[in-house]
């Protein structure tokens, strides 16, 4: 895999996320109460809503629009919503967020 330095962890909120524009898009980073971290698509696959703008709440984050969760691990919307967010690896290391983006 192709791992591209983004920001540092601390540049992304505990329980928030950061907006990073990309080729393929606007990408949210999300992270964690425990510091996990996390890339989506920054629509919600039910009507394309910012999920940069949802409240997170453990590995879920909840879209601002129409309250649909979606898992930060895969995208997948939580049941019985049905849908998927783009998701994208990421990683933490020493202190440095990287994803991996695809045909970047």
């Amino acid at each position: 895999m192709n791992w591209t330095q983004i920001c540092p962890l601390d540049d992304i909120p505990r329980q928030g996320s950061r907006v990073l524009e990309s080729a393929n898009g606007r990408i949210a980073l999300f992270r964690t109460h425990d510091d996990a971290v996390y890339a989506l698509a920054d629509r919600c696959p039910h009507r394309g809503g910012p999920l940069s703008q949802g409240i997170v709440c453990g590995c879920k984050v909840t879209c601002p629009l129409h309250n649909w969760n979606i898992q930060l691990a895969d995208g997948h919307a939580v049941a019985p919503d049905v849908g998927q967010a783009a998701s994208y690896p990421a990683k933490v290391e020493d202190g440095m967020v990287f994803l991996v983006m695809g045909n970047e």
